[in-house]
């Protein structure tokens, strides 16, 4: 079943409305389009001036997907990119910018399930206006102790003058995002997460690793800064997970963190609206001027 609408003024092929994406929760690819209209007026300011990679899944969850740089040559002319400079590939990449309804509805056409996003803002993508503590339990760590590791995380912000926002990443493992003025570079942030990061596992050893082996982790909760790199992304707020029960990676207040009664699957596309209704964009204050890093990085440089 395909359908042609017109949003805001420019024309879009919806195709394979009926596929199912989520086969177990019976969420087909209209139900996914949907998710993304009806929480627009809230993600698309997220996701302003930002590089998107797109994770495709054109047999749903359960199928085989893949991950697409490039901006498709079918894609409408409508579709903002950016060009960058690629070491890797030696060539550049026309990244798609994700500014408007057209465009995230035409990338849920594609069966974009995720929200993989840059730190960086174009034209500045060489440095950051996020940094990400993503912190990840291997079993038998729990997300409770996850939990207890964020708010270390938390305190050792404070101490530079930092706020933290922390989120569950919709899979196993929790965020902390932190809103900075863009004047570091990728490789200097990353210092300066490692730094904050290696006090947290001095602290607690016994509960957190900073092993990048897996096998090494010894069922600890890892402490991932190297996110923290140019090119790589971030699953961002509010973006579907290809998971069982169409899990969502949802803003927490520190209160529910502390808590410790929140767990990674409790807001799915089912209800993440109405706790927007009831708690609001916890993110919001990622949409004003971010924090400076000066206290922290007298320290790091």
């Amino acid at each position: 079943m395909d359908r042609e609408v017109i949003i805001a003024g420019k024309k879009l092929k919806l195709t394979n409305l009926e596929k199912l994406m989520w086969p177990r929760d019976t969420i087909n690819k209209a139900g996914l389009i949907k998710y993304y209209a009806d929480i627009s007026d809230i993600v698309l300011p997220h996701l302003k001036d930002r590089l998107f990679i797109m994770s495709r899944y054109p047999d749903g969850i359960d199928g085989k997907m893949f991950y697409q740089k490039e901006c498709p040559g079918y894609a409408p002319e409508w579709v903002r990119t950016f060009p960058v400079k690629s070491p890797d590939v030696g060539k550049t990449i026309n990244y798609i910018i994700c500014n408007d309804l057209p465009t995230l509805l035409w990338l849920a056409n594609q069966a974009c399930i995720e929200l993989h996003i840059w730190l960086a803002k174009v034209p500045e993508t060489n440095c950051p206006d996020i940094m990400v503590f993503d912190l990840d339990p291997m079993y038998p760590a729990t997300f409770n102790d996850t939990l207890k590791v964020a708010l270390l995380v938390k305190e050792a912000l404070e101490q530079f003058g930092l706020h933290g926002y922390p989120k569950t990443s919709g899979a196993t493992g929790l965020h902390v995002f932190v809103p900075i003025k863009p004047e570091y570079t990728y490789s200097e942030v990353r210092a300066g997460v490692e730094f904050i990061c290696r006090h947290v596992n001095a602290v607690l050893p016994e509960k957190t690793t900073m092993e990048r082996l897996v096998v090494n982790r010894n069922g600890k909760v890892y402490l991932d800064y190297l996110q923290n790199t140019q090119g790589k992304t971030m699953t961002f707020q509010y973006s579907l997970r290809p998971l069982p029960g169409a899990p969502v990676s949802a803003p927490l207040t520190w209160d529910e963190v502390r808590q410790g009664v929140v767990r990674p699957g409790d807001f799915n596309s089912f209800n993440i609206i109405d706790r927007i209704s009831c708690v609001g964009d916890l993110y919001a204050d990622f949409l004003k001027p971010g924090q400076s890093l000066q206290k922290l990085m007298a320290l790091v440089q």
